[in-house]
């Protein structure tokens, strides 16, 4: 499949900046195995759209991280044009978690000959009533408690207490101190060992932090949060229509992922009221939560919202993505 290629080879900002020895290993992989490869370094996201709609013929490789990988699924859904094209990707970037759980070999040259090689796999989609996607996991975290201690006092006193200790310790374990003992106790030699380490020590006695007045430590602040976010969350969480959790029973989370038989593998956490309540799962192709002002993290990324009701239905291999065969 490699000679005959055509690839358009889309390279992420980022990527360039976090690895660009791993993008120039990428980049000669695919030129090597393609017949014909055109490689594009968009700045922004109007641009990396840009180069997706007029890839023409050419199949995309996407360089990046997660972010990346999410861009082109969600500008292909907006173009329409998801169903007929398979992507492949290259991991390069921060944020790569996604990648490792749809199977794409997170080294290099691995990444590439697999954008090569590889056979496309049809994946589900999760599609919201916002046009949004999600390939892999969302979540709706339970909000954070009314108060929480600042832990930038506790930081600021460990690092005080620290800092006294090691700049103390600094003076008297490397500097002209403890060289002389040792000369004295070790005769001539020591007084050779001693000159020789001179140079060294003065670095270190120079250059080492003096000791600190103690002050006195702060009381920890306390942030308040804000009334939307005390407690936990009260939401309506419906499959295919039916109620599988209202809003008189408070849960700690909701997730929602799509699974591998067109359906949305759903979860909720209700919160445990003495024994441990156990999880309610369902399985549907649509999914309703609706309540509160509500957030929600798509793919471990951005958090969305705050919405009251959010609809996602399920796309059956929606997408096609080039993994190892």
């Amino acid at each position: 499949m490699a000679t005959g290629d055509q690839l358009l080879v889309v390279i992420d900002p980022l990527a360039r900046h976090t690895d660009g020895e791993a993008v120039r290993i990428a980049k000669d992989v695919l030129s090597a195995g393609a017949a014909s490869t055109k490689v594009c370094l968009p700045e922004g996201p109007e641009e990396f759209a840009r180069v997706l709609a007029r890839r023409g013929s050419r199949r995309p490789v996407v360089v990046g991280d997660d972010r990346a990988l999410l861009r082109a699924v969600a500008v292909l859904h907006r173009q329409r044009e998801l169903t007929a094209c398979a992507l492949a990707m290259v991991p390069v970037g921060p944020s790569l978690g996604l990648a490792r759980s749809l199977g794409v070999p997170t080294g290099a040259v691995a990444a590439a000959r697999a954008a090569l090689d590889g056979v496309e796999r049809r994946l589900d989609l999760l599609v919201d009533d916002s046009d949004g996607v999600v390939l892999g996991t969302l979540r709706i975290p339970a909000p954070a408690g009314a108060t929480a201690l600042d832990a930038d006092a506790d930081a600021d006193a460990e690092t005080e207490g620290e800092g006294d200790t090691s700049g103390t310790g600094a003076g008297s374990g490397f500097g002209f101190g403890a060289r002389a003992g040792v000369g004295a106790g070790g005769g001539s030699s020591g007084h050779q060992s001693w000159l020789r380490n001179w140079p060294h020590s003065l670095v270190r006695t120079l250059s080492a932090r003096p000791p600190r007045i103690a002050r006195i430590a702060r009381p920890a602040r306390i942030r308040v949060a804000s009334p939307a976010a005390v407690g936990p969350s009260r939401l309506r969480v419906e499959v295919d229509g039916v109620t599988l959790v209202d809003l008189d029973q408070p849960v700690q989370g909701v997730s929602i992922a799509p699974g591998t038989d067109g359906g949305a593998d759903v979860e909720v956490r209700p919160v445990s009221v003495g024994a441990e309540a156990a999880p309610l799962r369902a399985v549907g192709q649509r999914v309703t939560v609706s309540g509160a002002d509500f957030r929600y993290r798509a793919d471990s990324l951005a958090v969305a919202g705050p919405v009251r009701t959010r609809t996602w239905t399920v796309r059956e291999g929606a997408w096609g993505l080039t993994l190892p065969g």
